[in-house]
């Protein structure tokens, strides 16, 4: 069993628009190709784990989240980085109608996709690391025993504003971006 990544998507990869609704808007944070292609090169497999309720709230289809997902696999891979696998959640367990206006464990902080990837790619979630910039990122990563860095990117900033200084505490790294992450989950992992 292998350490891994997990990223959230909007706000960590992508800059944050708040329900991204088109393609017209997708674009990449400086340097997050950058910090998956160095994974990539040290042999970490990157999976992507992200909550998106504007399925159940009817803002996009699932069709068009796999679409989103490919797009940025092209926007990647234009820079020498991949990711290994997409995860997310549609539902939401307030808004919407069933079957997706439902609570589940698959919406993070729920850990049920890092359990599924951990099943589809052999990953340790104990020994992987969980990038995003929100506290549901964070309690994710500590419901599942990974560990967790904050990206001060998207929500990233108003997140570590809002936390108190024991929860802070229980961050393993705050990071300017999805770069700077990368190269410290590198350096730990000896890669």
């Amino acid at each position: 069993m292998k350490s891994a990544v997990f990223l959230d998507r909007d706000g960590t990869i992508n800059i944050e628009v708040n329900y991204l609704s088109s393609l017209a808007d997708l674009q990449l944070i400086d340097g997050a190709a950058e910090g998956i292609a160095m994974l990539n090169r040290a042999g970490i497999p990157v999976a992507v784990i992200t909550n998106q309720s504007g399925v159940a709230r009817g803002f996009f289809s699932q069709d068009f989240v796999n679409k989103v997902h490919m797009e940025m696999a092209a926007l990647l891979d234009r820079k020498g980085a991949r990711v290994d696998a997409w995860y997310f959640c549609p539902h939401h367990p307030d808004a919407g109608v069933p079957p997706l206006r439902k609570a589940c464990n698959c919406r993070k902080p729920g850990t049920a996709l890092l359990e599924q990837a951990a099943k589809d790619l052999a990953i340790d979630v104990k020994k992987s690391y969980l990038v995003g910039d929100s506290i549901t990122d964070m309690e994710t990563a500590w419901r599942a025993g990974s560990h967790s860095i904050l990206v001060l990117t998207g929500h990233g900033q108003n997140t570590l504003a809002r936390l108190s200084g024991q929860l802070k505490k229980r961050i393993d790294h705050i990071a300017t971006d999805l770069r700077d992450a990368c190269k410290w989950i590198k350096g730990r992992l000896g890669k």
